[in-house]
This record gives structure tokens, C-alpha cells and sequence, in this order.
């Protein structure tokens, strides 16, 4: 009778393993067969002559046996030899010599043996659960996912899947503002999977640049649908974000798609945020042009790159360095953060007697188009274009030299002595028509306030 319960116990122990969630079939039967063999061969000393069969699918398992027939009194070797008339009682018909196969009962070994078994297969379904599940995360760190929490510590939340996985948030993953409670769902990103001593921790984050992407991606569909990239971001979590989108279909406009009508899309990022700031700006190629809009709503006055060291050196007026540098240095260091660019602010101090004059203003003399290029040059204002060498100025606008020379005396003019007036005896004019106008690019584009 106990050898019947311990068998009935064996095949609900299989069962059990059987059920486990994220081990495929062929592997189960590995395990099982193994974990068999390995203690077949403390039970024998080799489990060469034996046979596993396993079922999965039922729970349970058969193992055979092979011995070769020797003369009765003559065994020397029980697990390899059986005596001749052993063997008729197997099968009848064989013979000296040769091989006959018997199945074997497990329970039969002992209540000991069945125990080791247990514990051999809980071994091994625990390491490839392990095994699988740093897998299985490894190659989903970025996503997003929405979990519910368990149990909130003072340095850590432990929150639970849709799967029933553990995940760990600690508290430098959370948004300074974040209070959760128990039972609450929340949303993060999978930030890294640690697999200290075969034990895998599965770290999520709701402070990371990626978390803020992947909103976007849930509540912009041209995010989703590849239209709109996200080219980079910067975070101070909390409290403001920087993010520069580029679109490659000129009829999509990815601020305005980002920010929806009346602010009506990013409007639920910023309560899942609670509260942060975003700013969304156009991404471009032009180093220059990106650092101006990355200080936004700061207007810049001139800009000098310094490309080996990666830095940027931005001139401002004075009214506009505190716009520039933002509250607790927050805007520079986003701004530097979201370029690449380590950003030095200067202020643009002039003579008492002088006062600088944006490009704009100039729109009545000089043709938008060349403002808008020299503006993509960091020259927005008429002394940072004068500043400039007239070579450099013609390299980097590509314009021709008689409109360089016009532009520079239109400027020189508007500070000398006799007025814009004197830039009439200087010379005139060029006609805009007899100027290669083939080249009005277009990508210029204005300043963004």
C-alpha cells in the first residue's frame, strides 16, 4: 500500500513540473530524464543499461532495464546480469546469453531515493526558471510595462506583472513626487536585469530618458508608426524634460504632433510625470542651430562651437542669461544634456553707446531668406554677424560675395557715425533678381521661440 501512495506521489510531483509556466516540452523531458539517470547511477553505480521514458503530458514515466541471461548462480553484477530462470520469468524463451529487458519501479528503490528525486527536479525547474526569466527581461529592457504594487518599502516598491514576476523600482528610479500604494498600477520601463549569484533582479525605472520616449510612443501614433523620430532626450525627473523629434515627411509638423491641439497629447505624459515639464523642440543637423533652440525660450545672439573639445560657447544679452541658464541651472544643463554640447554661457556686452539689433529687423533691407541662413550660423543679431570674418560668413552661407559685402554694409551702416544713410556712398544695393536665387534653400528655417 505504501508503495502505491509513493508512486501516486511521484506522478503528482511530474504533474506539478509539468505545469510550469515558460519551460518548453523538450526540456522538461530533459530535466526529468537527467535528474532519473543521475539517481540511477548513485543507486547502481552507471545508468548505461537503463532506459527513461518520460510522458509530460500524462505526468508520468516508465524506466527499463536491460541484463544479459548468465547460469543461475553465476550473477556477479545484479544491475547488468540476472539469472536463467529470473529471466523466464520475463520472457520464457530467452536463452543464455542474451539480453532481456524488464520494467523497473521507482518506488521500489526507497522512500530516500524518491525524495532526492523531488529535490534533484525542484533544483534544476528553479535554475531554468531563473535562467529564463533573465532571458526573457534581457531582451525586453527599454519596454514599457504596466504593473501592479505589492509592497512598498522605504528604498524600494516591489511591484508584481501581469505574469506574476517580481520587478524592483528603487527609490533613485522614482520620481521624487512618486507615492504609491499598495494595489495601484503603475507604469515604468524595464531599466536592467542584475543576475547577481544566479539570482535575477529585475530593476524598473521611472526616471530614465527611455521611460519618457515610450509614453510618447503610447500617445503620439506618428511616434508609434515610425513617422516622428525621437532623436534624444534629457530629464531632470520631476521637474522639467527636453526631447528634440525630427519628422522625414515635410507635411508633418512632429512639435505640433507631439504636443497635440491645445496641448491636448502631451497633456496626460505631463500628469503621468507628475507635473514635469516638457519641451519639445525640432531636431537638426546644424550643431549651431540645435544648441539655439535647445536654450530655448533664451535667445541667443551669436554662437561659437568648439568642435574637439565639445563645447559650445553661447552669447547672450544680459536680459536673456537668466532665461539661458534657467532655475537651479536647469535649462543649460538640459540643454547640454540633450546636445551633447558642454554649453558655457557669455554675456554680449558692448559699448556703452551701442546697442546690438536683431536680424529681423533688417527684413526690410535684407531679404528673409539670407537672415534665416545666417540665423542657421548662430548669427542673429547684426554684430555677431560683423564679428564674423567675411570669408568665414561666405563659407559657411555659401552666399555670393556681392551679397556677404551688401549685408555687411547694410549692418556697418546701422552703426557708424553718419546713419544707415551713409551706406549709399559706400555702394548700392545689389538686385535681389540678378542674384543666384536658385539657391533659396529649403530648409531654412526661423528662429522657434
Amino acid at each position: 500500500m505504501a508503495k502505491k501512495q509513493e508512486t501516486i506521489s511521484m506522478i503528482e510531483s511530474l504533474a506539478e513540473f509539468k505545469d510550469l509556466k515558460n519551460i518548453d516540452k523538450e526540456t522538461m523531458i530533459n530535466v526529468l530524464e537527467d535528474s532519473f539517470r543521475n539517481v540511477l547511477a548513485k543507486i547502481f553505480g552507471s545508468d548505461d543499461n537503463f532506459d527513461v521514458i518520460i510522458n509530460p503530458e500524462k505526468g508520468d514515466f516508465e524506466i527499463w532495464r536491460t541484463r544479459q541471461v548468465v547460469e543461475d548462480g553465476a550473477v556477479e553484477d545484479d544491475s547488468r546480469q540476472v539469472s536463467l530462470s529470473e529471466a523466464h520469468t520475463i520472457d520464457p524463451e530467452t536463452e543464455v546469453g542474451e539480453d532481456v529487458t524488464d520494467s523497473v519501479n521507482f518506488a521500489s528503490f526507497g522512500r530516500r531515493a524518491i525524495l532526492n528525486l523531488r529535490q534533484a527536479l525542484s533544483s534544476k525547474i528553479m535554475e531554468l526558471q531563473k535562467e529564463n526569466l533573465f532571458n526573457t527581461f534581457t531582451d525586453r529592457i527599454g519596454q514599457l510595462i504596466s504593473a501592479e504594487v505589492y509592497q512598498v518599502w522605504k528604498r524600494e516598491a516591489l511591484l508584481i506583472d501581469d505574469d506574476g514576476n517580481e520587478l524592483l523600482m528603487p527609490k533613485s528610479e522614482q520620481i521624487p513626487s512618486d507615492f504609491f500604494r499598495k494595489g495601484e498600477t503603475v507604469h515604468a520601463v524595464i531599466e536592467r536585469v542584475e543576475n547577481a549569484n544566479n539570482n535575477p533582479k529585475i530593476i524598473v525605472s521611472r526616471t530614465s530618458g527611455e521611460f519618457l520616449k515610450r509614453l510618447f510612443e503610447l500617445n503620439v501614433p506618428e511616434i508609434a508608426d515610425g513617422l516622428i523620430t525621437i532623436r534624444c532626450v534629457a530629464r531632470i525627473p520631476g521637474e522639467r524634460a527636453k526631447m528634440a523629434v525630427e519628422s522625414y515627411d515635410d507635411r508633418i509638423d512632429p512639435v505640433g504632433a507631439c504636443v497635440g491641439m491645445n496641448g491636448s497629447r502631451i497633456r496626460g505624459i505631463v500628469r503621468e510625470l507628475r507635473g514635469e515639464n516638457i519641451d519639445v523642440t525640432q531636431y537638426t543637423t546644424n550643431a549651431a542651430l540645435f544648441v539655439q533652440r535647445a536654450l530655448s525660450p533664451a535667445r541667443v545672439s551669436s554662437i561659437r562651437l568648439l568642435e574637439a573639445e565639445r563645447k559650445a560657447e553661447v552669447f547672450l544679452r544680459p536680459e536673456e542669461v537668466p532665461l539661458a541658464i534657467g532655475k537651479n541651472a536647469s535649462n543649460i544643463k538640459l540643454a547640454s544634456g540633450l546636445t551633447g554640447y558642454q554649453i558655457e554661457v557669455f554675456r554680449d556686452i558692448d559699448d556703452m553707446d551701442e546697442e546690438d539689433i536683431y536680424l529681423d529687423e533688417f527684413n526690410d533691407e535684407i531679404d528673409q531668406w539670407i537672415i534665416d541662413l545666417l540665423k542657421n550660423i548662430g548669427c542673429n543679431t547684426a554684430k555677431s554677424v560683423l564679428n564674423k570674418n567675411r570669408e568665414e560668413l561666405i563659407k559657411e552661407t555659401d552666399l555670393e560675395d556681392a551679397t556677404i559685402d551688401y549685408v555687411l554694409g547694410v549692418l556697418r551702416a546701422e552703426f557708424s557715425e553718419e546713419g544707415p544713410e551713409a551706406i549709399e556712398e559706400e555702394q548700392e544695393a545689389p538686385d535681389m533678381d540678378d542674384i543666384d536665387n536658385d539657391f533659396v534653400p529649403t530648409d531654412a528655417e526661423p528662429e522657434q521661440e
